[in-house]
């Protein structure tokens, strides 16, 4: 292996170092200045303290841009992998600001803590190009998230939440980490590029076969993929909804972004491709039928991000530099409507103290921008012209079609995941009907505050302009 220079090792990780550094000042204020003081106040400090650490690592990202790599390419930077990053640093600030007004935990410095952790797992998962560095990256993020899908410590669902999300994580972790095992031993290296050119030069065995379905197993709950998705909809349901919203957006992007890493090693053999538009046809299918019968808007967005992670696989099947693009900008994308929807969702939940359809009832009379905000997103994941949603799925179906050798699959594929968009929409309008058409059944007033509703239009407004002049995200990867 080529000798590690510490310099280059510190210069490519100053981002996540960053990070680190930030949750330790948040530890050190909260717990050393901030203890006697409200925890309104704290959750305050520690949220806006984290997302200008998130910023100051975004802008670290592009002024040191540029194609790097250390320990022979086990660690790498490139414009894909920046982009990733810078992503969900955004996307991380974004929960944070959005989740300034939180009550679920009496200890924000450590939640927020957490929550930079988590952010570095994902950036380290993004940029990993090893076996055994992205099991690492990959646990530091899960435990990150399964400690805090129980932070609210007095909910029975937020404990069952995480008790779920565990234990199927670890039992994914586990098939992984067996998968990974087998191809160390058919490769003789955990270095990705080596086990392509390796599986590439050997005819497939059976022993390929057993080591590609356990690695499906375990990034195949990482992004949530039927038939390993059933943590999700008790997760997103459960768990505080900043931290939902952070499962549901950073974490796809960090996990997607692997996912090419790693199909890029298995790509030579065709049962992974088969194993991923399986994969794909099954969750587009099973995740919009579940969402026709929720009644919990949480459950209705866990069973979205089903679907939606089939999309995707679509596009990595295809494994073409176009169509990983267009899997890239659609997550990024994605998980940034998903951050605004969860915002609605947490303004409305705390106002009602449930997220189940009736509660959004009357909520355009009473705070139009939300319900606007609202409105726009939801649109957005059903892909609606002119908003984002409806580009970067037409970018990404054509990538599938465009593919070589994909025409077998691709057509049937594509009018699958059409056909899946058009029922997507039927229950993403059950949500806009109790906004706009059904009148509130309460008197309570919807409590939102100014800064709050000046974000969700922002990201809103984001929504709008990135549909409108989509050469916005393709300019986005190059800017690194």
């Amino acid at each position: 292996m080529t000798p590690v220079r510490y310099g280059d090792l510190l210069g490519i990780l100053a981002p996540e170092t960053i990070l680190e550094v930030v949750s330790l000042l948040i530890l050190f204020v909260d717990l050393g200045f901030l203890r006697s003081a409200a925890t309104a106040t704290r959750m305050r400090v520690a949220s806006l303290l984290g997302a200008a650490g998130a910023v100051v690592a975004i802008l670290w990202l592009m002024t040191h841009a540029g194609a790097a790599s250390v320990m022979g390419g086990a660690l790498v930077a490139d414009r894909m992998v920046a982009a990733a990053q810078a992503s969900v640093l955004a996307l991380t600030a974004l929960v944070l600001l959005l989740g300034l007004r939180s009550r679920f935990s009496r200890n924000p410095g450590e939640y927020v803590a957490l929550v930079l952790l988590a952010t570095t797992g994902m950036m380290l998962v993004a940029a990993a190009r090893d076996l055994l560095l992205i099991f690492v990256a990959l646990e530091l993020l899960s435990l990150s998230l399964y400690v805090l899908a129980a932070f609210a410590k007095f909910s029975a669902s937020s404990s069952e939440a995480a008790l779920k999300y565990y234990l199927f994580g670890g039992i994914s972790a586990a098939f992984m980490l067996f998968g990974f095992s087998y191809l160390y031993g058919i490769a003789g290296t955990t270095y990705l590029p080596e086990i392509a050119a390796k599986l590439g030069q050997t005819p497939l065995a059976p022993i390929t076969l057993v080591a590609m379905a356990l690695v499906a197993v375990g990034l195949g709950f990482k992004v949530a993929a039927v038939p390993f998705h059933l943590w999700a909809p008790d997760a997103y349901y459960g768990a505080p909804a900043p931290v939902a919203a952070l499962i549901a957006s950073g974490s796809k992007v960090a996990s997607f972004a692997v996912l090419i890493a790693v199909t890029a090693a298995l790509a030579p053999t065709w049962g992974w491709t088969l194993t991923l538009i399986v994969m794909a046809a099954a969750s587009i299918v099973v995740g919009n039928l579940s969402a026709l019968v929720q009644t919990s808007v949480r459950r209705i967005l866990a069973c979205s991000a089903i679907a939606h992670a089939g999309y995707m696989l679509l596009g990595i099947a295809a494994h073409t530099e176009a169509s990983n693009r267009a899997v890239m900008i659609y997550a990024i994308t994605y998980a940034l409507t998903t951050v605004g929807a969860f915002g609605v969702v947490a303004i409305v939940e705390r106002s009602a103290g449930t997220d189940r359809l009736d509660a959004f009832a009357g909520l355009s009379a009473q705070r139009p921008l939300v319900a606007a905000a609202l409105l726009v997103f939801l649109l957005s994941l059903a892909g609606i012209p002119p908003l984002v949603g409806f580009w970067v799925k037409f970018q990404l179906f054509a990538a599938v079609l465009g593919a070589p050798g994909a025409s077998g699959w691709a057509l049937a594929m594509v009018i699958v995941a059409i056909a899946g968009s058009a029922v997507s929409l039927y229950y993403y309008l059950q949500v806009l009907k109790r906004a706009y058409v059904t009148a509130a059944t309460t008197d309570r007033i919807v409590q939102v505050s100014g800064f709050e509703q000046i974000l969700l239009a922002a990201i809103a407004v984001a929504v709008v302009i990135l549909g409108v002049a989509p050469g916005l995200m393709t300019g986005f990867f190059t800017a690194f």
